[in-house]
């Protein structure tokens, strides 16, 4: 989500009246590779590149492949394949042994429906899941659209543009399948008329959002981390108690007495972090009655057991569900002593937690690093 920011930013200061430019979107991969499915790339005529679609070993022949999207004026669609051997394929080097698709889309700027015009509009509406299909390959005859076009899919209405009632169906299906798994693929789509549509179905969720509730000056560096990774950042605190250095990096400081204004979503965690042994007690039944999957609990395992203690002599039972959702002691144990490394193991166990890991060593994984799509 950050670098999808960065590309709308960018996009947004180009002079058009100098400037060209194309987006380079991964949309296959298979094997091994630095990035995945998503990876974006806005490349200039001037030579300026923002975004990326490796570690660094591809974004110099992209720049080239950008330009000629640019001097041809349509999409084209490249594969790096750093499998094999061969001294002049891009990317040997970096040793991934994997199959990179790239599609190359020059911008349109008039164009209302380019495609960094369209993510614009997705990331304008706050904390909403949205599909884009992003037509990667056509085969047969094509009335209305064309490789590198992108459809935002709002309903089985908006595929109508395909203009083939076979195609649709089958789309709309494998749309509700990667919905359903919250992950992107690309798709390869054929009707008995003989038209073949390949495309790619991106799911883009909104941006994590953290909730820390409570002023003290550890927030500080736990939102300084976690905006560095592009998630959005929400305090509940008496603005008047918050540092201005805090209050300038978060993206708003909600009084305590308004926090039913904030959107708690399935991508939302909050922590509990007031250094306050009763102020803590009475948010946590306010935070379990939201729909947040992660809630955690600043301090050791023996203070929030001495709050779950009293809540239920209160008569407020914790059920087995919510227990689930409480994280304490908060964080990943990698003998974090610092401000600055405790905020790094409670954002690595947000994140391990919105990814179903467990946060363990990656060389102890035998499964992919990445799921499969």
């Amino acid at each position: 989500m950050k670098e999808i920011k960065a590309i709308i930013d960018g996009y947004d200061h180009i002079d058009h009246q100098t400037t060209q430019a194309a987006l380079a979107t991964v949309v296959r991969v298979e094997g091994s590779s630095y990035r995945r499915t998503g990876a974006r790339m806005l490349v200039m005529s001037d030579g300026v590149w923002i975004g990326g679609i490796s570690g660094g070993c591809l974004e110099g022949d992209a720049l080239k492949r950008a330009r000629l999207a640019i001097a041809k004026a349509s999409a084209s669609k490249i594969t790096y394949d750093t499998t094999t051997d061969d001294e002049h394929q891009i990317g040997v080097g970096l040793g991934c042994n994997g199959i990179i698709d790239v599609l190359f889309t020059p911008l349109d700027f008039a164009d209302t429906n380019n495609p960094v015009e369209i993510l614009k509009r997705s990331m304008n509406e706050r904390r909403q899941t949205h599909v884009l299909i992003t037509v990667t390959g056509l085969e047969g005859d094509w009335a209305s659209v064309k490789e590198g076009d992108v459809i935002r899919y709002t309903g089985a209405d908006s595929l109508n543009t395909l203009g083939n009632p076979s195609i649709q169906t089958e789309l709309e299906e494998k749309i509700q399948a990667r919905i359903t798994k919250g992950v992107s693929a690309p798709y390869q789509f054929a009707s008995p008329e003989g038209q073949v549509l390949e495309a790619f179905i991106e799911i883009l969720a909104p941006e994590t959002h953290l909730v820390l509730w409570g002023h003290q000056y550890d927030v500080y560096p736990l939102t300084r981390l976690v905006k560095e990774l592009g998630w959005r950042v929400t305090i509940i605190a008496n603005p008047l108690k918050v540092n201005r250095k805090i209050a300038a990096l978060a993206d708003e400081v909600v009084p305590p007495e308004n926090y039913t204004d904030i959107i708690f979503d399935e991508h939302t965690a909050v922590v509990l972090m007031s250094h306050d042994y009763k102020t803590d007690k009475a948010n946590l039944p306010k935070v379990l009655a939201t729909n947040v999957p992660y809630v955690g609990m600043l301090g050791p395992r023996v203070r929030s057991e001495r709050i779950w203690s009293e809540l239920a002599e209160e008569g407020y039972t914790i059920t087995e569900d919510e227990y689930e959702r409480i994280h304490a002691p908060v964080g990943l144990d990698i003998g974090a002593v610092s401000p600055e490394e405790i905020a790094l193991s409670l954002a690595a166990e947000i994140r391990a937690d919105f990814s179903n890991r467990d946060g363990s060593f990656l060389r102890l994984r035998q499964s992919p690093i990445h799921v499969r799509e």
